[in-house]
């Protein structure tokens, strides 16, 4: 995770009220090899998000977990009347991703890939700087970044909307 860089990040958010589709570039470094860099391009799926009572957060998200927790989510419930959870959805799906070796420098890859995407006019693309070994987590960790940065926009517009 401490080495996942997010080189440009998609403009627009997740959205409030619908599906948000990201194409993504993951750039990596071979690790035994001088000068290759792995090009991924591929797309998450972000579910719309929803809101969630004390009701629902405590049947939907404590599977396996003990009896305190249980007992701490049915308090919750009863007490908790205020309390709303946002919860958000991915679906990665692996069959979307294309692969490239590029024989070049990592940071001509990038500077490359950035020219690439001011062509596209695409505000939900990103690109990411990341392990090879570890490049699902990279784009894991780039899904919490984004829900986080989006959260507040996601409140702010079912308060406008008087849902919250």
């Amino acid at each position: 995770m401490e080495n996942t860089r997010v080189v440009r990040q998609p403009v627009q958010a997740i959205q409030t009220f619908g599906t948000t589709t990201f194409r993504f570039l993951l750039v990596t470094e071979l690790m035994d090899h001088v000068d290759r860099v792995r090009v991924r391009d591929g797309r998450i799926h972000a579910e719309r998000p929803a809101i969630m009572s004390p009701h629902h957060f405590s049947k939907l998200l404590l599977d396996g977990f003990s009896e305190n927790a249980r007992e701490y989510a049915d308090w919750l419930e009863e007490h908790g009347r205020d309390l709303r959870f946002l919860r958000y959805g991915f679906q990665f799906k692996k069959t979307d991703i294309n692969e490239e070796i590029v024989h070049a420098p990592l940071a001509d890859v990038v500077g490359r890939l950035g020219e690439r995407m001011d062509g596209w006019n695409d505000p939900m693309s990103t690109l990411i700087e990341g392990v090879d070994a570890a490049w699902e987590v990279c784009l894991l960790k780039f899904s919490v970044d984004l829900i986080q940065r989006s959260a507040s926009e996601n409140l702010d517009e079912w308060k406008r909307r008087g849902l919250l």
